[in-house]
């Protein structure tokens, strides 16, 4: 359901990616996604999406996603689609498959009890 307006101005960006960047003391019971390689991990999404011409999208840094003891974690909008990833070759095919494609990862998708469960601190 868009909740987007005909009066809207156009959309910069028809995707945002948000990759969890947070970094929390060493030894904080939840870790964080930056002690597990999210800095990298996301740095490479993004340059990849250059190199593959990725048009409209726009790979962000975020802070606490509230899912880091799950490690690497990122969630896709417009369509709020939670994955945890590990590897540059999960980025290539979430790229691929999802932002490219309309697709989904489904071996790296979040359940969504999982995805929709919040443990702020």
């Amino acid at each position: 359901m868009s909740s987007r307006k005909p009066t809207d101005p156009p959309l910069y960006f028809e995707t945002h990616v948000f990759c969890c960047t947070n970094r929390r003391p060493d030894g904080h019971k939840r870790g964080s996604c930056a002690a597990k390689g999210s800095e990298k991990l996301r740095a490479y999404m993004k340059s990849r999406a250059k190199e593959l011409g990725i048009k409209g999208a726009r790979i962000n840094n975020a802070l606490c996603l509230d899912r880091c003891e799950l490690g690497p974690s990122m969630v896709i909008y417009p369509e709020g689609v939670w994955y945890r990833y590990d590897t540059t070759a999960d980025i290539d095919e979430i790229l691929q498959k999802h932002v490219i494609e309309g697709g989904r990862v489904e071996r790296l998708l979040m359940p969504p009890e999982v995805a929709a469960a919040g443990k702020s601190e």
